[in-house]
């Protein structure tokens, strides 16, 4: 049986006519930068999650790098944030000239925000924990260490669109918070696109305007900026996408729940990590610890599994942190669990049969 980790041919030939139509009048519009129709669409992504703004860029690194730019942060500056993340949101903070300061994750794959304290300084000026992997860290004791401090939080959720914690959704909590509409997010768009959203009116003007070149109307010019706008093409895919957000998020669940029952049974080489009550996680990335990870990924493989890594090596340990100073030992958490964590497709258009052929084989190879 074959189990693909990517969804895309099935989710836009399903049907693919309709895509076609949502395009037709954006076409005959001419409006082929900003306009009525990302307007449109980010007015209904407010309205979805709740955020008094919400403004589209070319991706999700974009609403990163603008949401941090918006805080006024400047050369040594430090910003709190995890190793166990992708490589964009440290990318984001050293491109605004910042320092990236890493605090160890927890058996959830989240920041410990336990250990949060401990990391700030004199520079600290943000915390920006992400939802890793479509799941939520403990954002409330976040924004209370935030507090204490004096400090901003920006939220990478970008892998969490629809993510919720006590009903409130991933991405409103922050100053200002990012969003990604990559194609294997969970709100994406057939390329890229990105989102921030904040309930702060200055830093919202400062974003709409510095990245549009910095214009404040055609002839006038208030600062430098950069040209970071979300194609209306890519509003209008989203747009139909978001219509079907809900419906996707609880297919992802159901497939998550099935497999963390059947996987039970493997305690002790399994390791699945806590769920939340609290919290409707997305999924976006279904991950668990596995013993002797190396030899279980190919034959998962070879049985027709297509399993991923996210991601073998911490970003401390990456050639391009070699200036920040870390090393082997520094996050012993992020550590063992990058020579553990295994992917497993569990996206919108996996069937029971599939995750029960996973559960089965992955009995099999530990039998």
């Amino acid at each position: 049986m074959k189990v693909q980790y990517s969804y895309l041919k099935e989710q836009f030939s399903n049907p693919m006519e309709v895509y076609f139509e949502d395009l037709r009048p954006l076409i005959a519009s001419g409006e082929f930068t900003f306009g009525p129709f990302v307007e449109a669409f980010e007015k209904k992504f407010a309205s979805y999650i709740g955020a008094k703004h919400v403004i589209g860029t070319s991706n999700g690194t974009d609403a990163l790098i603008l949401s941090l730019k918006s805080l006024g942060l400047k050369a040594g500056d430090e910003v709190i944030t995890v190793p166990n993340t992708f490589y964009a949101t440290v990318g984001s903070i050293v491109a605004i000239g910042a320092c990236p300061v890493f605090v160890d994750c927890n058996e959830r794959y989240q920041i410990d925000a336990e250990k949060i304290e401990a990391a700030i300084s004199s520079k600290t000026k943000a915390i920006l924990p992400v939802h890793w992997a479509g799941c939520s860290p403990d954002i409330e004791a976040v924004l209370d260490i935030a507090q204490k401090y004096g400090l901003d939080v920006v939220e990478d959720a970008c892998p969490a669109t629809g993510a919720t914690i006590n009903g409130k959704f991933a991405g409103t909590f922050g100053k200002v918070n990012a969003f990604s509409m990559h194609p294997l997010k969970p709100l994406n768009v057939m390329g890229d696109g990105g989102l921030i959203a904040t309930n702060d009116d200055s830093v919202a003007e400062f974003i709409r305007i510095y990245q549009n070149h910095g214009m404040v109307d055609r002839d006038h010019n208030s600062m430098w900026g950069i040209n970071s706008r979300l194609q209306p093409i890519q509003a209008v895919i989203a747009s139909r996408v978001l219509d079907e957000i809900e419906d996707s998020i609880r297919a992802r669940n159901r497939n998550a729940s099935r497999l963390d029952e059947g996987l039970k049974q493997l305690e002790g080489r399994i390791q699945v990590p806590l769920r939340p009550q609290t919290n409707r996680e997305v999924y976006q990335l279904y991950q668990i610890g596995a013993k002797r990870r190396e030899e279980l990924l190919p034959y998962l493989i070879s049985k027709g599994i297509e399993a991923k890594i996210h991601y073998p090596v911490p970003l401390h340990l990456q050639k391009a942190a070699e200036e920040l100073g870390y090393k082997t030992g520094d996050f012993p958490v992020c550590e063992r669990q990058a020579g553990e964590i295994v992917t497993l497709p569990a996206h919108q258009y996996i069937t029971e049969e599939q995750v029960d052929y996973m559960v089965s084989v992955m009995c099999e190879f530990y039998s």
